[in-house]
This record gives structure tokens, sequence and C-alpha cells, in this order.
């Protein structure tokens, strides 16, 4: 739930930048700046979570992304000027770069493999709650003199943040950082509590033992683990000299989250009371009145994605996402065209503008807002996943820094028509990326991921020969655990 109030300072930050441009006296290349770059901070945080979750643990990684999160809250409340403000969104940025390594990380190795794409798609939830709370609050707050608005809804960020550093104390460690560890008694423990039967339980547990190099037998508490990579092999081995599979892994997950970002769901999100002006609306109390329609209609779509990850795959979820938004961009280009070149009120292109962009981010939330988190944090071989998913998320911070400092930009060159036809043409190209290079995840463990990759545009008849496999090898050992239950267990 940490990501509900970190991720609520996107949704304050579009309205709070109408304030804070009139208080303080700023340009509009200052508000970009200071609307994006948090993104580019975050980046700071998002590589620096790789090496602290694999030292600390996933849980006590929360709790320092919080406490980032905490201070920058406090200090953008406090702000007296804009260089202090972006001191605060420094901190914070660094807070949020390690909520989003560390959050679907976490739940993808904590989940049993039946439910773990809608328990890692709920950090998305939270995200969008976090979303619509902050446009509710900047509707709230608006009634303030200036100087106060904006201030409590950065501030009060701080309040959430501190309460779920101290709830997730009571969160279990991941089980899989746990076996990394040699503490197998632990790990079981976790795995008897998160897994659907206790059959599923010791499947699991056998998996991530064979993946770290612990004999399947052993059953003490505490084991001595084979040394594992230092930071510097593991970055070779991804970067430097990676495999087939671990090439397709990385240009898989790098790729999906590049085009969350640069298909340009957060221009939509964050500078909806600009669009909404450019549309014609003009009161600044309507403008943010509507945008909570937007978190409305976010929230409302997450929750259908989390119901159906599970039951229909990401790949098609993905590409009805991304066909979406291609069609909701067009149509808001052509309303927004439509207007701008118009001399008086056009009443159906104000319409069409604002269905777009609802359904621009209703599309988004059903399959590009969550899979990019789900399916990164599944796909990369344990002894590579801190750091693949670190990476990941760096990526996705950095195009979403530049989109944001630079849409306004932006607009001003080509229009703001104009832009949105650009984001559309993106989308139509992440649309067949994700059609020819991602594999479906679904129904797989995190331990047989690798084995999916490697033949990039050729994965179809891979999977077909994995699942090929699977079955003759439920034939062939059918039966097989009582005699595996006979042999005496090897020593640790």
């Amino acid at each position: 739930m940490y990501e509900c109030a970190m991720f609520g300072d996107s949704g304050v930050m579009s309205g709070a930048q109408l304030f804070i441009k009139d208080e303080l006296k700023i340009s509009d290349v200052q508000i970009e700046i200071l609307v994006g770059t948090i993104n580019i901070y975050s980046i700071v945080g998002s590589m620096a979570a790789g090496y602290t979750s694999d030292r600390i643990g996933r849980r006590l990684t929360i709790v320092v992304a919080s406490a980032f999160f905490f201070v920058g809250a406090l200090l953008m409340g406090f702000a007296t000027n804009y260089t202090f403000l972006m001191v605060g969104r420094f901190v914070a940025g660094i807070g949020v770069g390690y909520a989003l390594t560390i959050a679907p990380l976490y739940a993808a190795e904590v989940s049993p493999t039946s439910s773990r794409g809608f328990l890692t798609s709920f950090a998305e939830v939270f995200i969008n709650v976090g979303v619509l709370l902050g446009f509710i609050s900047n509707y709230a707050f608006s009634k303030l003199p200036v100087n106060l608005g904006w201030r409590f809804m950065l501030g009060l960020g701080a309040l959430p943040s501190a309460f779920l550093a101290i709830g997730v104390l009571a969160m279990p460690e991941s089980p899989r950082w746990l076996v990394m560890q040699g503490r197998l008694g632990e790990a079981k423990h976790v795995l008897d509590r998160t897994s659907e039967s206790l059959q599923e339980s010791q499947i699991r547990l056998a998996n991530i033992k064979e993946v770290v190099g612990i004999p399947e037998n052993c059953q003490d508490d505490i084991v001595p683990v084979p040394k594992r990579q230092e930071a510097q092999g593991v970055w070779r081995e991804l970067l430097l000299h990676p495999t087939p599979s671990v090439k397709h892994i990385l240009l898989a997950g790098l790729g999906i989250h590049f085009f969350q970002q640069s298909s340009g769901i957060d221009a939509c999100v964050l500078y909806s009371p600009i669009i909404f002006g450019k549309a014609g609306i003009h009161k600044d109390s309507d403008k943010l009145l509507t945008t909570v329609a937007v978190g409305f209609s976010k929230t409302i779509f997450i929750l259908v994605a989390t119901f159906l990850l599970d039951k229909i795959g990401r790949r098609p979820l993905l590409l009805v996402s991304a066909g979406g938004m291609i069609l909701s961009q067009i149509g808001l280009g052509i309303g927004l065209t439509v207007i701008k070149n118009s001399n008086e009120k056009v009443t159906w292109a104000i319409v069409l503008c604002v269905f777009c962009v609802l359904s621009c981010v209703a599309f988004f939330s059903i399959g590009m807002g969550p899979i990019p988190w789900v399916y990164n944090s599944e796909i990369y071989p344990l002894r590579l996943r801190a750091q693949g998913c670190s990476l990941g998320a760096a990526l996705n911070r950095l195009t979403s820094g530049v989109l944001l400092m630079t849409f306004i930009s932006l607009y001003k060159s080509i229009t703001i028509g104009g832009a949105f036809f650009l984001y559309a043409g993106i989308a139509t190209m992440a649309w067949v990326f994700f059609y020819t290079l991602l594999p479906e995840t679904q129904g797989r463990s995190l331990e047989e991921m690798e084995a999916l990759f490697g033949t990039f545009f050729r994965w179809r008849s891979k999977m077909r020969e994995l699942d090929g496999n699977d079955r003759e090898g439920r034939k062939s050992n059918h039966g097989g655990d009582n005699i595996r239950e006979m042999r005496s267990p090897d020593q640790c």
C-alpha cells in the first residue's frame, strides 16, 4: 500500500503545478523540470534498489523507500522557494525509484504461480488509488489560500508513508531471498503461508533450492549456500556477456518499460489540466474536477486488469491496451486540432477530448499500466532478478522524465494535437513489439521462465516444445513421488 502514498504525488502535482506557478512566479520550462525531474531522480533509487534488496532483503528495502518519501514530502510541504522544492523532489524521487523496483519484485517472489499476476499488479492498483486521492486532494485544497493549498497537497504525503513503513514490518520476507541466504526454515514457513497447498509449497521450495544450488533433499533450517556472484559479475552477465535467453529477456523487459512511458500516458495524467484547458475548459476548479474523473477511470480499470491477468494472460491484455490507446490518442489529437483551428466553441470536440482522455487512461490501466511491472518481475532468472528489475525501472523513469520535461515544449512546437498523434505512432510501434517479441508467462513458475526466452521472434515454437515436454514429463514421472520419498536425504 505504500505506493498509494508515494504515487499520490503524481496526481497531486498535476493540480499543484497551477498554484506553484502562480505563487513562485516560475516559467513553463521550470514547471516541466519540476514535474519531470522526480522521474530522473528516481533512477538513483531504482539502480540502488537491486543492490539493497539483495543485501538487506526485500522487506527492509520497502522501509527504506518509505523513509525517503517521508522526508521528501516534508521538504516539499515546507518549501519556501523553487530550489527548496526541487531538493524535496530529489529526495522523494529516490523513494519513488526504490518503490517502483521493489514492489513488483517482492510481490512476484511471495505470490503463488496461480495468482502472481493478480497480486503483483496490486502495486499498480495502489498507485492508481494514490493518483485518484491526489486529484481529490487537489480539488479539496484548491479552496485554501494559494500559499497554503499546494503545500498541504504535497506535504500530507508524509503521513501515510510513515504508517505504511511501520506496517510493512509485519509482512513476510521474500522466500527466494531467504533461500539465497541459506535460511531454509524461514523460507519454508513463508511458503507454507503463501501457497495454496502444502504440495505447492514443497514444489516451490524445491524449485528455488535447485536454482540457488542447494540439494533438493536438504532439510536443515540453516544451510551454507554456494557463493553468489558479486554485483559486478551480475551486471557483466546481464549486459556484457548475456546468453541468448538473457538477451531476449533484457530486450523484452526494457522494451515493455520503454513503450509504457513513451506512449504518452504521463502527459495525459500529469498535464491533464493543461489538456482540458486547451480543450476549452478554462476555470481551475472545473479542470481539477475533471481530473478527478481521470483518476476514477484509471482506478476502476486497473481493478478490471487485476482480475483478468491470471485468467486470460498478459499478452491479450497488452495488445488490447495498446490498441485502445492508439485509437484514443488519435481521437484526442483530432479533437484538440479542431478546437485549436476553430474560432468558436465546438461542443462535440470538447466532449471528444474529455472522452478520449478518459478512454486513454482506461485502456492503459487494463494492460500497459500493470503488466510491465508484473512481466519484468517474472522473466529474469533469480540470480539476475533484482538488477534486471532495477534496470527496467530506471529506464521507465528516465523515459517518463524525458516525456514530462518535453511535453509543453513539444506541443508548442508541433501543436498539442500533433503531440498526441506522435504518441499514437509510438503506441503503434509498442503494439508490434508486444505481438512479435513477448512470450506469454501466465501459469509458469518463476524458475522455468528462462527456458521460454532465447529464440526472439520464434518464441511460439519454443513454447509449444516446452508444453510438449511438460506433458511427457508428467506421464513419465507418474508415481515417481513415492520412489523419491524412499531415497535417503543428501547431506547439505
